[in-house]
């Protein structure tokens, strides 16, 4: 894995030792160098720079200043002549934190810190599967595909539910429990709101005295689950 980074130091000396730094590195490849964070604030932010190596005492705006600026996806090792500021780069959410004059081992330490961050953060995401307009279940001895954007709610009865859909007139009744069937929808597009009902929340057209109208079916909002779904409501009311 190779890491995009760029520098941040008002010194040139730092600057230069840093780049020499960075040049030998085999998994670090300089998309940048600055000599002031103003300079560097609108290419670093647009650039998909993932890792900063930063001073934090700058003239204008400082590192941390800066830090608090950047994009999520970016991290940042600090790098400085005073050891004050150790506990506010930390507070910033820095990788790591440099006390200037920088020898080689601490930079290779704190890069190897920060190549391992992102290595994690890699995986992590590869191991999450993509989220499907679908899914299967099991009805009348058969596998069903149901479309998630055909749901208009589902009905817990005991030990069975009634997925109720768009297209069809009768809902597709599956041998599953609520807690399965929630736990297997995109929250909060699904949302439950008693214990025997789950609504795709896209789909409610019309809302009377706590209840939720799908045509002639009235749907109860129960105590458990009002705030919740007050609170959803409330982000699309004008």
């Amino acid at each position: 894995m190779i890491l995009k980074c760029a520098i941040i130091d008002d010194e040139p000396l730092a600057l230069e030792l840093m780049e020499s730094y960075v040049k030998k590195t085999p998994f670090l490849e300089l998309h940048g160098k600055y000599s002031s964070a103003v300079m560097a604030l609108n290419e670093i932010r647009f650039d998909h720079i993932e890792l900063i190596f930063l001073d934090i005492q700058m003239p204008d705006l400082n590192g941390l200043e800066f830090s608090r600026l950047l994009p999520p996806d970016s991290r940042v090792i600090f790098t400085t002549a005073f050891g004050q500021y150790a506990i506010d780069g930390f507070k910033a959410n820095a990788l790591d934190y440099l006390l200037k004059p920088v020898n080689y081992n601490e930079f290779l330490t704190a890069a190897r810190k920060a190549l391992e961050w992102f290595t994690l953060k890699h995986q992590a995401k590869a191991s999450v599967l993509p989220e499907k307009d679908f899914i299967y279940v099991k009805s009348d001895y058969k596998l069903v595909q149901v479309r998630l954007d055909d749901i208009l709610y589902i009905e817990g009865l005991k030990d069975y539910l009634k997925i109720y859909l768009e297209s069809e007139p009768r809902p597709i009744l599956t041998l599953a429990s609520m807690k399965t069937m929630e736990e297997r929808l995109p929250s909060p597009r699904f949302m439950r709101v008693h214990r025997s009902y789950i609504v795709q929340m896209d789909k409610v057209k019309t809302l009377d005295k706590g209840q939720i109208v799908f045509g002639k079916n009235r749907i109860p909002i129960s105590d458990t689950y009002k705030t919740e779904v007050a609170s959803y409501l409330n982000k699309y009311t004008l």
